[in-house]
């Protein structure tokens, strides 16, 4: 990897956990990109529970909260640094059009990929927006 696209990728997820800390609204925080403990695991295991509405709306917020934080550091990087033409786009994802359930699912197939033990050593943040850019990179 070039050192200007791991120096942008690790200031865009900074950004990213930051936004989505401080898009918690809810005085009892749930569990959520703000929680250093919350693993790909434990989301993976909240979206998993269709039937269960508390998990599904706590796995939309994570996931919307994430996705979000991450488009916001991309777009504060883009306007603070001087990226080489080019490596802004290749590090922001493209989601016209995309559902958050869409997300959600591709999450979760990817999620069962990964053995139970190294998921719950990913922070849940890492491996959205691993997955995310799997299946939505600009490029």
């Amino acid at each position: 990897m070039k050192p200007a696209l791991s120096v942008a990728l690790a200031a865009s997820l900074t950004f990213a956990a930051a936004f989505a800390a401080h898009a918690q609204t809810t005085p009892d925080p749930t569990p959520g990109a703000s929680d250093p403990t919350f693993s790909a695991y434990s989301l993976a295991q909240q979206c998993a529970a269709k039937s269960d509405n508390t998990a599904q709306g706590q796995c939309v917020g994570a996931v919307r909260g994430i996705v979000r934080g991450y488009q916001y550091g991309v777009l504060f990087l883009a306007q603070r640094a001087s990226l080489p033409e080019g490596e802004t786009k290749r590090i922001s994802l493209c989601l016209t059009d995309t559902k958050v359930s869409s997300i959600v699912d591709d999450f979760l197939a990817d999620a069962k990929q990964v053995n139970e033990a190294d998921l719950r050593r990913t922070p849940a943040e890492v491996a959205v927006l691993g997955s995310v850019h799997a299946h939505h990179a600009c490029t």
